[in-house]
């Protein structure tokens, strides 16, 4: 299938993670992928991974995508290298968890730059190239941003996720006069290194969360991907302002009796 036949596809956060399986997944699809990350070397490990796939992949130097100047300048030489923009995937996020009592301001201000900030800067400076293309953006939330939680510390991440999905809605309002679409995907419980090194570590209170998920079991980063490339297709065309919940209806359904 090739949904994104020479689509130009700008990703933030290529350099590992959910970011690399996109970039992976929107090249196999016939997309030219622009993609920025802190780390040069790893965004150089996916260009080599997407080359060797037979893709198309735009990487530049380190992507500071909480500096403005840093941002523009990735945005502006990529996109005029490449013709545009048809998809934004604004996946790059980082975060701290802690209780209200333990979180500092300076924490709270870090978690709110890198997850809203850096979510902020490249839809703005993408978004006169997306207006031209009438194209599609795609954010993340996450379970986190629709629902309290009593095992995981973690109120500067809730809000922020909050806001992206409202961010997602106020986006859609605006995109829809240019024909810009923008959804959001929430993941819940994903198995990736990270969560394997925190929430899913056998020291951690979440680590038998599955016994909570009405599908018994925890998400892959691919589930995760194939609704990112949904809602960035035309086969979403008449799809904006959605928040698509990825968690295995954990964020829909209260946990059974004897599960916690």
């Amino acid at each position: 299938m090739q949904r994104f036949k020479d689509k130009v596809v700008f990703i933030t956060g290529s350099g590992s993670g959910l970011g690399r399986q996109a970039a992976l997944r929107f090249a196999t699809e016939g997309a030219i992928i622009a993609g920025a990350d802190i780390s040069a070397a790893n965004n150089s490990e996916t260009a080599a991974l997407v080359a060797n796939a037979g893709g198309r992949i735009h990487i530049g130097n380190s992507v500071d995508l909480t500096d403005e100047a840093s941002v523009t300048d990735w945005i502006s030489k990529a996109a005029d290298e490449l013709g545009g923009i048809d998809v934004l995937y604004a996946n790059a996020g980082a975060t701290k968890f802690n209780p209200i009592e333990k979180t500092t301001l300076d924490e709270w201000d870090w978690v709110l730059k890198h997850e809203l900030d850096l979510v902020f800067l490249p839809v703005k400076h993408a978004w006169p190239h997306l207006a031209k293309a009438k194209g599609s953006v795609v954010l993340v939330g996450s379970t986190a941003g629709v629902s309290g939680s009593m095992t995981n510390t973690r109120l500067a991440h809730s809000a922020t996720k909050g806001g992206i999905i409202a961010m997602t809605k106020q986006l859609a309002g605006e995109g829809a006069l240019h024909g810009i679409r923008v959804n959001c995907v929430s993941p819940g419980m994903i198995r990736t290194p990270a969560t394997e090194g925190d929430l899913l570590a056998d020291d951690h209170p979440m680590k038998n969360i599955q016994r909570a998920i009405p599908l018994q079991r925890i998400g892959t980063p691919a589930e995760v991907i194939s609704c990112v490339l949904f809602l960035a297709s035309d086969e979403a065309s008449y799809v904006t302002g959605t928040n698509l919940m990825v968690d295995g209806g954990w964020s829909s359904v209260l946990p059974g009796f004897g599960v916690i």
